[in-house]
C-alpha cells in the first residue's frame, strides 16, 4: 500500500537484545494455527525496526522491553496470518513477476543492478535474500488485492469531505520549508555501524514524538551544517532538493514530522515547517488526486478489518 523503499525490504541481523551482546535463550513466543514464532524472530525484527530502550531505571527498562517486543510480536502474528492465508489460497509469484518487481525498484530509485547490490550489502543483505523478502511482500500484496475490496466509485460527498479534511495536500505549492536532523552513515560502514546509527535516529524520533522540541533535537544531534539553524533548510521549490527528502517533506502537512528516512547520506528525520504561496486547488481540479488518496485510505481501513477477521477465525496462543 505504501511505496516501495529500500528500508522496507532490509532486515539487519541482531547480535543480541536491543543491540547488546547478551545471550538469548531461544524459545517459542507464539503459536498461530500451529505455526510457531520464535523469540529470535522477534529480536531480529526489533533490531531491524530501530526501536530503542532509553530508561536507565531497571524496572522501567524491563517494561519498555516488554512493550517493544509485544508490538513487534503483534506484527509478526499478522504476517503469519497472511502467510497462512496465502498457502490456503494457493497464491504464487512467478519468476517474471519477481524480476519485474526488482526492475521496478531499480527504475523508481534510479539505480543500476550494481548500485542496488551495493545498497543491500551496506545494510547486510545479499541480493538473493533481498529477492526472497521481496517475493514474500509480493505474495502478501496479491493476497490483499484479492481479499480486500473497497468501493471503486465513492460518492461525491465522501470525496469532498476527504478533500476538506486533507486540504493541505491539494495546494498550488510555490515553495516549502523543511527542516531535518541528519545521522550520517560513514562510507563502507559495517552492518553493525549502520544499525547503530539507525538506532540513534530512532531514539531521537521517539523523543520528538514524546514532546521534545524538534529544533532542540536538531541542535543536539544533527550532523548536518543546518544543525546551527535548528535543522531549518530554508525554502525550496519542487525539484530543488534531494528527491528522497523532497518526497517525504511534501507528503507532510505543515508542522508534521516524518518517520525515519534513509538516503545515501544516512538517516533523516524531517519536519515540514511551512508552505508559502500555495492556495487550495478547487475540488474539481484536484479530484483525480483526491480519488487516488481516498482509495488508499479506504484500502488501509479495509486491510485492518481483513486482519481483524483473520484473527477472529484463528487460534492464537501468545507465550511472550
Amino acid at each position: 500500500m505504501k511505496k516501495l523503499l529500500f528500508a522496507l525490504w532490509v532486515t539487519i541481523p541482531l547480535l543480541g537484545p536491543f543491540g547488546s551482546s547478551e545471550a538469548i535463550v531461544d524459545r517459542i513466543v507464539a503459536v498461530v494455527n500451529q505455526e510457531i514464532i520464535m523469540l529470535s524472530e522477534v529480536e531480529k525484527e526489533v533490531a531491524a525496526s530501530g526501536e530503542e530502550i532509553h530508561s536507565g531505571n531497571r524496572l522501567e527498562r524491563g517494561e519498555q522491553v516488554r512493550q517493544v517486543r509485544q508490538k513487534v510480536l503483534n506484527q509478526l502474528i499478522e504476517e503469519k496470518l497472511l502467510d497462512i492465508e496465502i498457502k490456503k489460497m494457493g497464491i504464487k509469484v512467478t519468476g517474471k513477476e519477481l524480476d519485474a518487481a526488482v526492475e521496478d525498484i531499480k527504475r523508481r530509485n534510479g539505480v543500476t543492478q550494481e548500485q542496488l547490490e551495493k545498497f543491500l550489502e551496506r545494510d547486510g543483505l545479499t541480493f538473493e535474500a533481498f529477492k526472497k523478502q521481496l517475493e514474500k511482500r509480493l505474495l502478501r500484496t496479491k493476497l490483499i488485492q484479492w481479499s480486500v475490496k473497497v468501493d471503486m466509485t465513492p460518492g461525491e460527498t465522501d470525496l469532498k469531505e476527504f478533500y476538506q479534511k486533507n486540504i493541505d495536500r491539494y495546494r498550488t505549492m510555490e515553495s516549502y520549508r523543511p527542516a531535518h536532523i541528519l545521522f550520517r552513515v560513514p562510507k563502507g560502514a559495517t552492518p553493525d555501524t549502520v544499525q547503530g546509527v539507525r538506532k540513534k535516529c530512532a531514539m531521537v524520533l521517539d523523543k520528538i514524538n514524546a514532546g521534545e522540541d524538534f529544533g532542540e533535537m536538531a541542535l543536539l544531534y544533527s550532523e548536518d551544517i543546518s544543525a546551527k539553524d535548528r535543522g531549518d533548510l530554508g525554502s525550496f521549490k519542487r525539484g530543488e532538493l534531494l528527491p528522497d527528502i523532497e518526497r517525504e517533506a511534501l507528503r507532510l502537512n505543515a508542522g508534521e514530522v516524518s518517520g525515519i528516512v534513509k538516503t545515501d547520506h544516512g538517516f533523516h528525520i524531517i519536519k515540514l515547517l511551512d508552505r508559502k504561496g500555495g492556495t487550495p486547488l478547487p475540488f474539481e481540479d484536484a479530484k483525480e488526486r483526491v480519488q487516488s488518496d481516498f482509495h488508499e485510505y479506504q484500502m488501509e481501513r479495509a486491510f485492518k478489518q481483513f486482519i481483524s477477521s483473520l484473527r477472529e477465525k484463528s487460534v492464537i496462543e501468545v507465550r511472550l
